[in-house]
């Protein structure tokens, strides 16, 4: 939601690990960002050392624009370069052609193009100053006003992003940052593809809180009650830079209530939390009592459960953690199920085939020949029970990358008995497809066969040079692949590659002892792998297994 960032850094201490984890995100991002070197009034201060370190571990275009003044001292005084500054004209002319022609013709710069040049995304301002004593903080607020660009256009159509919904003593309300346009009470806004639903109720974020009014315009934040929103939707077209999502959590875990007595609202907590949170991936399974949460890491777990215990009074613990991997099809498969033919009990007839796609394509499903030949209703209900059923594979884990074909369909048309509206007892419902689904496509599911996959990491570690040895071992031994080594200056070297998702967490607890500290680690989910050593992983599944068919055919019942 930001429309900029201010990172600062320590003119004694200089860039740490967590300033160069802040500055990747906020570059991951496009947030336009202002380094700020703090405390130049303190004895050791060296502005100039700071910035070559930010320039040899951060970004090489740093745009100097305050000089610090008798640094070290409480009298400090930051000093403001003039934009037409040789210095600031040199950077400048680098990603804008009108400003490099002057400068090569020895001509004087011109403030309004150097200005859009500082624009320029590949350009840093930084300033420098005290926050105790004021220096340097005029000069920031320069900086702020007139070199960064303003995120918000007042004209135009309504766009605007939910960025987080929480519950107050009136119920649910989203939370929005409106980019462009006005939206008022009463307007009808549509969602995710559903359809309009008005406004009730916007209190817009002012001073001293947030406070009820009719509209809300570009540039402001308010809380929104109505439409059902859910953190990341958008409204309109909000800008482009404004599209980042998490990677998929790669780990998972039961969570359980310490009293059993307390199941109940362990399920209410754990769902509210989840709808304010995009990061907790929540798994109920009523019919087994159970509740699993795809994590990000071992801090969650303690985040969840201080939540839990903090606004629903249910002390909840986690157990052991194990990896999510997922399942690809190996080769093709079909099944039919047919009206009234063997022990199908639903008044439904399906053909399926299952084949593998491409990886990245997804569940694509496909009413093949049968389009036309069967009810509308039916066909989505069909999709409806594959897409279900495919969610836990041979091996229980999700099933992806594959096209499931409708070969065969029948059904009974509505049928009437005298003086009656409709018969169910005779004729097909959207159930007996939804229902009978799930049977045929693990059927053909198990005729095309399937891989576990496991999921990889990439890593990204910048580490002392002293620490790369013992580091590269440890990596080793956890199975990382194609390292890229780069000197990354200053003592330090960069570390990339890929390493199983399993092995993160021992690499992130193993490594401060390698290295006595100052190490920066980042990773994300990059892709999965086929595991070729061992017999595949399975995870027990959940519900009925229509695999069995007696005992999905009892249990969900016509």
């Amino acid at each position: 939601m930001l429309d900029a960032a201010v990172l600062v850094l320590s003119a004694v201490e200089g860039v740490q690990p967590q300033t160069v984890v802040i500055w990747r995100a906020l570059h991951r991002i496009g947030v336009p960002t202002v380094l700020f070197v703090n405390k130049v009034d303190r004895a050791g201060a060296d502005v100039d050392g700071v910035l070559e370190r930010v320039r040899r571990r951060l970004t090489p275009s740093v745009v100097e624009l305050a000089q610090a003044l008798d640094q070290g001292r409480h009298a400090v005084q930051a000093a403001a370069v003039p934009y037409t500054d040789e210095s600031v004209v040199a950077v400048a002319a680098e990603v804008d052609e009108k400003v490099l022609v002057r400068w090569v013709a020895g001509e004087p710069a011109c403030r309004r193009d150097v200005v859009r040049a500082l624009r320029h995304g590949a350009l840093t301002p930084a300033g420098c100053g005290s926050a105790i004593t004021g220096a340097g903080l005029p000069e920031l607020r320069r900086v702020l006003t007139e070199i960064l660009p303003r995120a918000s256009r007042p004209a135009g159509p309504v766009a605007g992003t939910v960025f987080a919904v929480d519950r107050d003593e009136r119920g649910r309300r989203a939370w929005v940052r409106l980019w462009a346009g006005e939206l008022r009470v009463r307007d009808l806004v549509a969602i995710g593809g559903a359809r309009p639903v008005p406004v009730t109720e916007l209190a817009v974020s002012k001073p001293g809180g947030a406070a009820v009014d009719a509209v809300v315009r570009a540039g402001q934040i308010a809380a929104m009650r109505g439409p059902a929103a859910r953190i990341g939707d958008t409204l309109g077209q909000p800008p482009g830079r404004r599209t980042h999502r998490f990677a998929p959590a790669t780990v998972q875990a039961l969570v359980q209530p310490v009293d059993p007595t307390q199941r109940s609202a362990l399920f209410t907590g754990l769902t509210e939390l989840a709808d304010e949170d995009p990061l907790i991936d929540l798994h109920l399974a009523e019919t087994d009592g159970e509740a699993s949460v795809r994590l990000h890491g071992e801090v969650q777990k303690e985040v969840i459960v201080a939540l839990l215990e903090e606004r629903y009074g249910v002390r909840a613990q986690f157990l052991a953690t194990s990896v999510v991997c997922l399942e690809r099809v190996l080769g093709t498969g079909a099944s039919v199920d047919r009206i009234k033919v063997g022990d199908n009990p639903y008044l439904a007839g399906i053909g399926l085939r299952v084949e593998a796609a491409p990886v990245g394509h997804g569940i694509e499903f496909s009413s093949g020949v049968e389009r036309g030949n069967l009810p509308p209703a039916f066909v989505a209900a069909t999709e409806e029970g594959v897409r279900s059923a495919l969610s836990q594979g041979l091996y229980g884990w999700a099933v992806t990358d594959c096209v499931v074909t409708m070969t065969e369909s029948g059904y009974y048309p509505r049928q009437s008995k005298p003086h009656q509206t409709f018969d169910k007892s005779n004729s097909s419902v959207a159930a007996d497809f939804r229902n009978l689904a799930p049977v045929v496509v693990l059927a053909a599911l198990r005729r095309a066969g399937t891989r576990v996959c496991q999921p990889v990491a990439r890593f990204e570690l910048d580490l002392p040079d002293e620490g790369y040895g013992p580091v590269v071992s440890l990596l080793g031994r956890l199975g990382a692949a194609t390292l890229d080594s780069v000197a990354a200056g200053g003592g330090y070297t960069r570390l990339a590659g890929h390493v199983p998702a399993a092995g993160v967490a021992d690499l992130t607890a193993r490594l401060p002892d390698l290295t006595s500290g100052g190490l920066v680690l980042v990773t994300a989910l990059h892709h999965h792998a086929p595991l070729t050593a061992g017999p595949p992983p399975s995870r027990r599944r959940t519900g009925f297994d229509p695999l069995d068919r007696t005992t999905w055919f009892r249990h969900v019942p016509r």
